[in-house]
């Protein structure tokens, strides 16, 4: 038993010539509601600490742009060097052709790190506390993402066997029931990932350790994508590396690293000082 996948049509608006679809509603959700829930947190940061702290509402507003083209920018990039560099290595000018698709979260993480040690450094906001802030909010991306994945059944899981049926024949999947992989996506690094770091940012004694949520953030996405990538169909002109893990498990691998490497140095230094 299966679910049959309603095709929709990956454009939501048609104005003549000018088409909206899914995908940009997804991105123009994630980073309006991110803005606006860091917006939140700030303030009632403020309001318990009854002074005035950074980042303040004027820092988050002035990220805001920075961190749109770290995602845009790094996604980009790093989808044409993780997935795509041979393709792009002969057609250089195709990069361009965002149109098209191609984007990867990983690259988009790394464009926001590089935005974040830019803009702190730049604007004299300890990097730590700015990045919680942003880490906390990246989820709902995530979750509006997937969810825009899912629409225009793109990223599909591999086939699910006979004993699954919430499993979906999509489109260019072929004739065989598959995992709906974007909805696990969405679930574990959107919904709960968003769920957890909540807990964690709203906890008085977690935002006295700058660095716990956002090394909360590296390894809890890291750990549950690697989990998820083993329903997930390999890109079909990568597969498997070594026969054994995804390009996608690979790129995470140093996510859990380098998030388990924050917690620690956070832990430190709060016994230091």
């Amino acid at each position: 038993m299966s679910l049959t996948f309603n095709d929709i049509d990956p454009v939501a608006i048609a104005i003549g010539p000018l088409e909206i679809r899914w995908y940009a509603l997804a991105y123009m959700a994630g980073f309006l509601l991110g803005w606006k829930y860091a917006l939140w947190l700030v303030k009632s940061y403020k309001e318990k600490a009854k002074k005035d702290i950074r980042p303040s509402t004027d820092d988050i507003d002035n990220f805001i742009p920075f961190a749109v083209l770290g995602v845009i920018l790094g996604g980009r990039l790093g989808y044409v060097l993780f997935y795509q560099s041979s393709l792009y290595l002969y057609d250089p000018l195709s990069v361009f052709k965002v149109w098209e698709g191609g984007m990867s979260f990983h690259g988009g993480a790394l464009g926001v790190i590089l935005a974040l040690f830019l803009f702190s450094w730049r604007q004299k906001i300890p990097l730590l506390r700015l990045s919680d802030i942003v880490c906390a909010t990246v989820p709902i991306g995530i979750f509006f993402g997937r969810i825009a994945n899912f629409v225009n059944g793109e990223l599909f899981g591999r086939p699910a066997g006979e004993n699954v049926p919430w499993s979906f024949v999509f489109p260019w999947g072929g004739p065989e029931p598959r995992h709906p992989s974007q909805l696990y996506e969405a679930a574990l690094e959107g919904a709960l990932l968003f769920i957890i770091l909540f807990i964690l940012v709203r906890n008085e004694r977690i935002r006295a350790l700058p660095g716990i949520v956002t090394g909360a953030f590296l390894a809890g996405y890291g750990l549950f994508r690697l989990f998820v990538e083993q329903f997930r169909e390999p890109d079909s002109h990568i597969g498997l590396l070594f026969d054994y893990i995804s390009m996608g498990q690979l790129l995470s691998l140093p996510m859990v690293l380098l998030g388990s490497g924050v917690i620690v140095y956070a832990l430190i230094k709060r016994e230091k000082a």
